[in-house]
C-alpha cells in the first residue's frame, strides 16, 4: 500500500515537471497586467466617417473626460483619422484646459473606438525583454461591423514606431474577451473566443496554445458565456476583472444572471482558482440602480456594469451613469486601490453604443530601463458633470480650483444667451457646490461654462426634462 501511494506521487511529479518543462519552452512572450507600470494609453478618438455626426458630437465628451484623468498619470496616445481631426481634438482639450503635455498623435483611420479590441497589444520578447506588439487578427467580432481600417492599427503602430511585431492574423482575438491576474490565469468565455464566428479552424487547445505561447497564459478558465447577446457575443470584462493576483471583482449572482450569464457559468467563477490551484477572493460591486438613459434623456431599457473599469499608473477610470450606485461603487473600487485615484467618467452616450470605459483604452507597458519621462502636470481646476443629469428642476454644480481665481459660472440656453450667472467673485483653492433651479426654464439641454480670469477653460451640457 504505501509503496502504491509512493509510486502515485512519483507519477504526479513526473507529470508536473514535464509540464513545467512543456510551458518554459511554449511560452515565448508574456503579457504585463494592467496594474503594472504604464509608459502610456491609446485611445481611438470618435469621429463622422463611419456612423455620423451624431455619434461622434455624443462621445467628445467622453473622451476629453478620460484623457483629461489620464494626462495627469501618463502619456495619452491618441489615434485620429487625419490631421484635420487632430486639430480639431486639440481644439476641444484646449478648450476644456486639458494640456497637451503629455498627449501624442498617431494619424490613421479607424472605423470605431474599440480600440481594447482592435489595438495592439502589447508584451514582452521572453530571449531579450523586447517590448512587442502582438496582431492577433479582428473581424469586427464575428463581421458584426466594419472592420478593415481598424484591422491594420497594430501593425500600422508597429511600423511607425519600429516595435517588433508578431503577425498572429491566423487566430481572432479581442482585448476585451480576456482577464488576466500577471501570474498566468487567464478568464475568458467560449463565445466571444472559441465560437465559429471567431476561430472556425481551430479548436480550443489550439486556441489555447497560441494564447499560452504568446501571452504566457498556462491556466485558463472557461466560461460558456452566450453567443449573440450583444455584439461582443459576452465579453469577459463586462461581469468581471482581476483587480490583482488574488482578487476577482464581479458582480453577485442575481446581478449576473440579469446581465444573461448562465449560472454554470456564474459557479464556475466563483470557484475559480489561480495558477496553483488556490482560490481567489472576490469583492462585489453593484449594478447601477436604474435603467442607464443618455444625455439626451433615451432610456437604454438595462442598467449599467462597473466591473468594466481601466487602471492606469495614479488614476483609476470608472464608468458612471449619473446614478445613485456610482459613488457606491466608486467606493468600492477605490478601497481596492489606495495609492491610486478613482475618477468617475460619465459614460452614458457611449453605453448605448454597447461599451464602456475598458473597451476604448489599451495600455503599453512601460520599457525598463528606458527613457520615458512625464512631464510633471497638475490640474488648475476641474469641473464635473452637475448631478442630477437630466434634472427638474434643481441640479447642483460641482468644480475644484488648485489656485485662487477670478471665477465666473454661467449657465446658457440653446442659443447661446446666458441665462444665469451663478458665480462672479475670486475664490480660493478648494472644492465648490452650487445650486442651480430650472424651475423657470423650459425643458432643454442647457451648458454652463467655467470661466477662470475671464478665460473659458471647461463647460459641460444638462438637460432639463420637467
Amino acid at each position: 500500500m504505501k509503496n502504491s501511494i509512493i509510486k502515485k506521487l512519483l507519477q504526479t511529479l513526473i507529470v508536473l515537471l514535464l509540464a513545467n518543462t512543456l510551458d518554459a519552452k511554449t511560452i515565448q512572450y508574456t503579457m504585463p497586467e494592467e496594474t503594472a507600470h504604464h509608459e502610456g494609453t491609446w485611445l481611438q478618438w470618435p469621429h463622422q466617417y463611419t456612423y455620423g455626426m451624431y455619434y461622434r458630437n455624443s462621445l467628445d465628451q467622453t473622451w476629453i473626460d478620460m484623457t483629461s484623468a489620464l494626462v495627469t498619470s501618463e502619456k495619452v496616445h491618441i489615434i485620429a483619422w487625419n490631421n484635420t481631426q487632430k486639430e480639431r481634438i486639440e481644439t476641444l482639450l484646449s478648450n476644456a484646459g486639458v494640456p497637451l503635455t503629455n498627449v501624442d498623435f498617431f494619424l490613421s483611420k479607424t472605423d470605431d473606438v474599440w480600440v481594447r479590441d482592435n489595438g495592439p497589444m502589447f508584451v514582452f520578447n521572453n530571449n531579450n525583454n523586447e517590448l512587442t506588439v502582438l496582431d492577433w487578427g479582428f473581424n469586427g467580432w464575428g463581421n458584426d461591423a466594419p472592420y478593415n481600417h481598424c484591422e491594420i492599427i497594430p501593425s500600422s503602430i508597429s511600423n511607425f514606431f519600429e516595435y517588433p511585431l508578431v503577425d498572429l492574423d491566423e487566430m481572432v482575438l479581442e482585448g476585451g474577451a480576456i482577464e488576466h491576474d500577471g501570474r498566468g490565469t487567464m478568464m475568458a468565455t467560449r463565445s466571444s473566443i472559441t465560437h465559429e464566428s471567431r476561430n472556425p479552424d481551430l479548436t480550443e487547445a489550439e486556441i489555447e496554445e497560441y494564447i499560452t505561447t504568446y501571452m504566457g497564459i498556462t491556466n485558463f478558465i472557461w466560461l460558456d458565456g452566450v453567443y449573440g447577446t450583444e455584439i461582443t457575443d459576452m465579453h469577459i470584462d463586462g461581469v468581471m476583472k482581476f483587480a490583482d493576483e488574488n482578487t476577482i471583482v464581479t458582480m453577485t449572482n442575481e446581478d449576473l444572471l440579469y446581465w444573461e450569464l448562465p449560472q454554470s457559468d456564474i459557479d464556475a467563477l466563483y470557484s475559480a482558482t489561480d495558477v496553483e490551484g488556490v482560490p481567489y477572493d472576490f469583492v462585489i460591486i453593484p449594478l447601477t440602480q436604474n435603467d442607464v438613459s443618455t444625455l439626451a434623456g433615451i432610456n437604454l431599457g438595462y442598467k449599467g456594469s462597473y466591473a468594466n473599469y481601466y487602471i492606469a499608473n495614479t488614476v483609476v477610470l470608472v464608468p458612471n451613469y449619473n446614478d445613485p450606485n456610482d459613488n457606491v461603487a466608486n467606493e468600492i473600487i477605490q478601497g481596492l486601490y489606495p495609492n491610486r485615484t478613482v475618477i468617475g467618467i460619465d459614460v452614458r452616450n457611449l453605453y448605448e453604443n454597447g461599451g464602456m470605459i475598458h473597451c476604448v483604452t489599451q495600455q503599453q507597458p512601460h520599457i525598463n530601463n528606458s527613457d520615458i519621462t512625464l512631464e510633471p502636470y497638475e490640474k488648475e481646476f476641474n469641473l464635473l458633470q452637475n448631478y442630477p443629469n437630466p434634472f427638474n428642476p434643481g441640479t447642483t454644480i460641482k468644480y475644484t480650483l488648485s489656485a485662487s481665481q477670478n471665477v465666473k459660472l454661467k449657465v446658457y440656453n440653446n442659443s447661446g444667451k446666458v441665462i444665469a450667472n451663478l458665480v462672479n467673485k475670486n475664490q480660493q483653492a478648494g472644492s465648490y457646490i452650487i445650486d442651480f433651479n430650472g424651475s423657470k426654464l423650459a425643458n432643454g439641454v442647457y451648458t454652463y461654462s467655467l470661466i477662470l480670469n475671464n478665460k473659458v477653460v471647461a463647460q459641460k451640457s444638462m438637460l432639463l426634462i420637467k
